[in-house]
Order: C-alpha cells, then structure tokens, then sequence
C-alpha cells in the first residue's frame, strides 16, 4: 500500500485527476492524504468533494477553513466572499449527504509518526495533546446541536491557547491554530492578517513551524493552508500548498519516501 498526501485542491478538480493518473493511484491498494481545502474559490468543488467522499476509506482528509467556510454558510453563519465558488453544492441534490459527511471529517490524524493538519499546530501542543483537542472539536461538528457551535466558531479572539480555556473560545483557538495559523510568537500568540512569505512575519512573530522547542517537532508534520510557503520539506514539516489555485503547481509526497510529484495547475479555468 502506498500512501500519497497532496496538498490544498480548492476546486481545481481536473488539477488533481491529473496528479492522481500521474501518481497512477489505485484506490484499491493506496490511500490518500489530503491537507484540507478541499473547496473553493477553484471552478469544480461540487466534483471534488463528491470524488473524495465517494473515495471512501481509500482517502483522509482533515478539515480545512475554506470547508468549515462552507458549512457555515450553509447554515447562515457566514457571509458569502465574491469568490466563493461554492453555489453548486448549496444547490446540489446530495447537498446533505455532502456537508454530513464534510461534518466528519477529521481535525487531525495521526499515523507512523505523521500528524496531517490543515494549517499547523501551536508551539506548546504536543501531538498527542493536540490529537486530543482536534477531538473536542470534532465531537462539536458531529452533536446534534453542531449549529450552535458554527454560529459560535469562528473570530480572531482569543488568539492564544490556555489550559483553563472553556467553551466556545476553547474550541475556536483550536480551529484557528489548525486551520488558519501560519505566524505565532515564541508563547503561541497567533496572528492571522499577514499570510505572505517568510520574509513578511510581522515584527516579533514566526512560522509557526520555526518556533524554538515546538513539541510536536518528534512528528512530520503534513499541512497545507500557506500558499505563498510553496512546497517546503523538512525533516519534520511538509508543507504542500504549491498554489495550484494561483496558477502554480498542485503537489503530492510518497509517504514514507518523500518522492514529489507535482502538476502544472496553468491551464486550470480559475474564476
């Protein structure tokens, strides 16, 4: 069996049939990693989405902020961006069925010393703490009364993580450091305006990922979510949003051998 992750697909579903045929992925015998990001702002989301759930147990995708995006506004709690391209699953038959199962998927996972993340994770977050609070909110997606907690998910505040947190705040920060965080100071604030390159981290803050003593540095982190990153592989990160949404390219890594196999996303019809 071999495992490929690939990074954010957004929609740009011909992109990533190119990169499967290309990887020549057999969903019988390999599996799929996906960063998250599955939807939007790309041209194909309704067929994106409906490929990687028909994928089954053959995929695992962890949520990223452009599908928690999607389910709040399928309830009312957000509001519609100019480029969202999200209509035709609002409007599809299989609508339900389709946000359901977006409901269940994972925060995080975590398997042979991997942990698959959307955006990262905070500096003072083990994995196995972090695992544990990637659970918290997926429990609250998966409850009957998950409305109230998508009217209540997202914002900016608190934008650090304590123990004692409780409540709506405590599951917030923990959806913003795993799906929206690139930059944080070294105590694990988190700032969300600048998403440029390296070179851009607003004064007294860094990547996440670069943060001295980081306790999930004993795990290869596999994320997405920072496009202007690009690919970037280290002995414990791979970073795989190559910007196959802007243009570039839509990347997927062999797991454990780190092979890379990338697809020129040029020719995408990008609205």
């Amino acid at each position: 069996m071999t495992t490929y992750a690939i990074g954010d697909i957004q929609g740009c579903f011909d992109s990533f049939r190119h990169l499967l045929d290309l990887v020549r992925f057999d969903p019988e015998s390999d599996r799929l990693w996906l960063v998250g990001d599955l939807v939007n702002r790309g041209p194909h989301s309704l067929e994106t989405l409906r490929f990687v759930k028909g994928l089954g147990d053959a995929a695992i995708t962890v949520l990223g902020n452009h599908d928690l995006h999607l389910l709040m506004l399928s309830e009312g709690y957000s509001k519609k961006h100019h480029d969202d391209t999200v209509d035709a699953i609002l409007a599809a038959h299989d609508r339900e069925e389709l946000l359901g199962w977006l409901r269940h998927c994972p925060m995080m996972h975590v398997e042979d010393g991997h942990a698959l993340v959307h955006a990262g994770l905070l500096p003072q977050w083990t994995v196995a703490q972090a695992l544990s609070l990637a659970g918290e909110v997926e429990a609250a997606l998966r409850a009957k009364n998950y409305r109230e907690f998508l009217a209540n998910m997202w914002g900016s505040e608190p934008p650090y993580w304590r123990d004692d947190l409780a409540g709506w705040p405590r599951l917030r920060v923990i959806v913003n450091a795993m799906t929206r965080m690139r930059f944080c100071s070294t105590e694990g604030v988190m700032e969300f305006k600048a998403k440029g390159e390296l070179v851009d981290a607003p004064a007294g803050y860094l990547p996440w990922f670069a943060v001295p003593g980081r306790k999930s540095a004993d795990h290869v982190l596999v994320t997405g979510h920072w496009s202007a990153l690009g690919l970037r592989i280290e002995p414990n990160l791979l970073a795989l949003d190559s910007g196959c949404l802007w243009g570039r390219h839509l990347t997927a890594v062999r797991l454990p051998g780190r092979e890379v196999f990338q697809i020129d996303c040029s020719g995408e019809d990008v609205t």
